[in-house]
């Protein structure tokens, strides 16, 4: 072969790394359009005293930090990173795991046209839109003729989304997220090992000395995962602003619904485009955490 001149060989790879190239481009432009451009941009305005009005909206000024600097001094953005903290607790680190898990374990000795039944009543709650789901729990927790008034024998009874929206959208969250634990908790339990169980068994170990000592060590992975991936999706959920608009006086207004009242409701784009960044940054730091304590092994 003439030095210098590529073999068959070559153009293989050659022909395979640009083929290789073609089925991975899509997925990139996909990814640079919907993820790191807005990435970008909201990085960009947050620098920025842009505005969906006004002169600021036709020529925004570079700001530097001050976004920043008023968002770190801003009780209001405090309050709604508390009520989200409380928010994600309640909803998804206990809730959705707690009662995912207990529905998976349940289920395991129960008939398959039972567990079916439930998998699906559950499911479906999962798989509605958002939009439906939402105005389905307003009109249950209407106080004039609300399901959960009519049930509790009060009508006129309790306006649960002005008296308790919190404790609202908590239950809502619960009601509508618990599927996926429960499928990752189904899925989780089936590798556990058969003998390891029949061991528990013979060995005379209550339910719960089986499930601190057998189940919950073969899960634990499972466990972390599930609570990483629905602590991420709840913080940054925006269905409570469906039922509640983040109100009554900002009583439920979670930081999703802080960031759309701040950009939409009052037009301050840049200073939005901060706080998202800020929210980021807290994402990341829950992803190192968890990603941390999942690779502790266990004593």
């Amino acid at each position: 072969m003439p030095a210098g001149r590529a073999g068959p060989a070559t153009d293989v790879v050659g022909l395979g790394r640009w083929r290789a190239l073609g089925f991975v481009t899509p997925g990139l432009v996909l990814i640079g359009v919907f993820l790191v451009f807005p990435a970008l941009w909201t990085l960009y305005i947050g620098v920025t005293d842009y505005r969906l009005t006004g002169t600021a909206a036709r020529a925004p000024q570079i700001v530097g930090l001050e976004n920043y600097r008023r968002a770190l001094t801003d009780p209001t953005f405090y309050r709604s990173m508390w009520l989200t903290l409380v928010f994600v607790l309640g909803s998804a680190v206990l809730g959705q795991n707690l009662l995912g898990f207990f529905f998976a374990y349940a289920l395991r000795p129960a008939r398959p046209a039972v567990r079916r039944l439930v998998e699906a009543l559950v499911l479906l709650a999962w798989i509605l839109p958002s939009s439906v789901v939402a105005f389905l729990w307003i009109a249950m927790l209407d106080r004039d003729g609300g399901t959960v008034n009519v049930l509790l024998g009060q009508v006129p009874g309790v306006a649960w989304l002005i008296e308790y929206p919190m404790v609202a959208i908590v239950v809502f969250n619960i009601w509508r997220g618990t599927a996926f634990s429960m499928m990752l908790y189904s899925a989780a339990l089936s590798g556990v090992p058969p003998s390891q169980l029949e061991t528990a068994r013979l060995a005379g170990a209550s339910t719960g000395q089986t499930l601190r000592d057998v189940i919950l060590p073969n899960i634990r992975r499972y466990a972390l995962t599930n609570t990483l991936l629905i602590t991420l999706w709840t913080f940054n959920d925006f269905t409570p602003f469906l039922l509640t608009a983040g109100g009554p006086n900002h009583r439920s207004e979670v930081v999703a619904a802080y960031i759309y009242n701040t950009a939409i409701v009052g037009g301050e784009m840049g200073y939005s485009g901060a706080i998202s960044l800020l929210v980021l940054l807290v994402n990341l730091l829950l992803a190192l955490v968890y990603l941390r304590v999942a690779r502790v092994r266990p004593a």
